[in-house]
């Protein structure tokens, strides 16, 4: 007789799947595979691909499909976004990136255009996902913490902050963005910076330094001021990446200083 997992059974082997690392389902919901009919011993099912014969080529059906410039499309509906609300519109309507297919939403940016400091981080995480928002949970709660250490925040009337990220879909499973879709969605990060039109932006972690600088390694680019979209950036270390190394918030700390510094040059 098969016994059944109880209770603490079963939460013993979620955990220990979260322990794993994982974090989403693959499907929206799950699947009893012992319910599912079985193939007959030494028979294989037959593919469904092969089922049906392949159409015959069909003669003189004319030039095949040019392929469609994604880059191109992301520059033109960037460059007709009048405002923010706009730009986020044309974002929303964007169809060429496939992140926002296992995305639950668009996580756009917080702030107002105008705001003397703004921060591009990589890409939305699982709380960001989950909200909406650029960066939440504990890695936005430590961002916080650092801003109000320089007297600014995504809250204070008088020093406001704007924050992004330079893709708007959580990639599946928080990889690391792909080259291709950090190229095709940068034309909208361009328009996103030329709308707020800040004084100075924080670039947080290697996809960031790569939109913007076409460079990565953000610990050996940090604390280095450049130059991207018009604007003075300095690369920082990711709050999440702080999180794992307390020992560099050293170095954070400096850069928080440093952006502190050139702000009130440029005043």
């Amino acid at each position: 007789m098969e016994s059944q997992m109880g209770y603490h059974e079963a939460r013993a082997a979620l955990e220990w799947l979260l322990e794993l690392g994982a974090v989403d389902a693959v499907g929206d919901s799950p699947v009893d595979r012992y319910a599912l009919p079985q193939a007959a011993p030494g028979k294989k099912a037959k593919p469904e691909a092969t089922a049906q014969a392949a159409p015959a080529p069909t003669p003189n059906a004319g030039p095949p499909q040019t392929q469609v410039d994604v880059v191109g499309e992301a520059r033109r509906a960037a460059a007709g976004a009048g405002d923010l609300a706009a730009l986020k519109a044309a974002m929303a309507a964007y169809p060429h990136c496939e992140l926002r297919k296992g995305a639950r939403q668009l996580v756009f940016g917080e702030g107002q255009a105008g705001a003397r400091l703004m921060i591009v981080g990589d890409a939305p995480g699982r709380d960001e996902d989950q909200q909406g928002r650029p960066f939440v949970g504990r890695q936005g709660q430590l961002l916080d913490r650092m801003l109000a250490a320089i007297d600014m925040g995504r809250d204070m009337p008088d020093a406001p902050v704007y924050l992004t990220h330079v893709l708007p879909w959580r990639p599946p499973q928080n990889r690391d963005p792909k080259p291709d879709e950090i190229a095709m969605i940068t034309p909208f990060l361009e328009r996103h910076v030329a709308l707020v039109n800040p004084d100075v932006i924080i670039l947080m972690g290697n996809t960031a330094c790569e939109a913007a600088l076409g460079k990565r390694g953000v610990q050996r680019l940090r604390g280095q001021w450049g130059e991207a979209f018009g604007k003075p950036v300095l690369p920082m270390c990711h709050p999440e990446y702080l999180m794992r190394t307390p020992s560099a918030k050293r170095d954070a700390w400096a850069d928080l200083l440093s952006v502190k510094a050139k702000l009130g040059a440029l005043a």
